[in-house]
């Protein structure tokens, strides 16, 4: 490791990691802030992805493994106080590693392509919590990629990243795509564009599930607007059998992903209670 132990919250390398809490540097500097050991990892496992790691003295013990990881890629790393960790860190109780990462997005003619089975769509989602998860549910399930549509929260946002638990690593990601020509390109590609909402006729258990599918998720308050349904070949309620009066967003997405990976395993629909 080069260098003494940073100390000074202040310090030019400090403030360059710490500004990237801020969307508009991060889209300047196309890079965001990866926190704690899962991500870290995962990300690591990407070439040419962490530019810098930062870690306290507790923490490259605690877990050599990822400091190594990052020492025999060539990786930069700085050991940091804890007052500068803290500062450096988007969480209450940070954990000792943050790495710097390039951006990792790609172009959505890449992502979705004729062979994609399972795809998911952001769009409208602003809760970077519930976007994180719904990530995560879709790597779970099985998807080809995950668009983030332009209306929709940044994927590199703090709480987005760590809600992914380094799923965002593991699988295409879009972003910044108008949600038109995204459906679109999904049509083209082979894929049946369905809307999940509320207020669709038909649920889960009416609809065959076992073709190549996009679903699109929107937001966690209203739901889609009308001129989104309109563009999806069927608009699919999730089939409330309790008394609850509704899923939230991730729930919601990962009963929807599951079912279509169910159904897409076993060449059959999901099949009736």
């Amino acid at each position: 490791m080069a260098g003494s132990e940073l100390t000074n919250i202040k310090s030019p390398r400090v403030k360059a990691a710490r500004r990237l809490t801020k969307r508009a540097f991060r889209d300047r500097d196309r890079s965001f802030l990866a926190e704690g050991p899962q991500a870290v990892r995962e990300a690591l496992a990407l070439d040419g992805v962490v530019t810098e790691l930062f870690t306290t003295a507790e923490a490259e013990v605690r877990h050599a493994d990822i400091v190594a990881a990052a020492r025999d890629a060539d990786v930069p790393v700085h050991r940091a106080s804890g007052e500068v960790m803290a500062e450096l860190a988007q969480t209450v109780t940070p954990q000792g590693l943050l790495a710097v990462c390039r951006f990792v997005h790609v172009p959505l003619e890449r992502a979705v392509t004729s062979g994609a089975r399972l795809v998911t769509v952001l769009a409208h989602v602003r809760d970077p919590g519930n976007a994180g998860t719904v990530l995560r549910s879709a790597d779970a399930a099985g998807a080809d990629a995950v668009v983030f549509t332009d209306a929709s929260v940044d994927p590199y946002n703090g709480k987005c990243v760590r809600a992914s638990a380094g799923s965002l690593f593991h699988l295409p990601v879009v972003t910044g795509v108008p949600v038109a020509q995204a459906i679109r390109e999904l049509k083209a590609a082979g894929l049946r564009v369905l809307a999940a909402d509320g207020a669709g006729t038909r649920t889960l258990d009416d609809v065959d599930l076992s073709g190549p599918t996009a679903w699109i998720f929107g937001n966690e308050a209203w739901g889609l607007p009308e001129e989104i349904l309109r563009l999806a070949d069927d608009v699919v309620r999730v089939p409330i059998y309790g008394r609850a009066e509704s899923l939230n967003l991730a729930t919601a997405a990962a009963v929807c992903l599951y079912a279509s990976a169910r159904s897409q395993r076993t060449g059959s629909p999901v099949p009736a209670p």
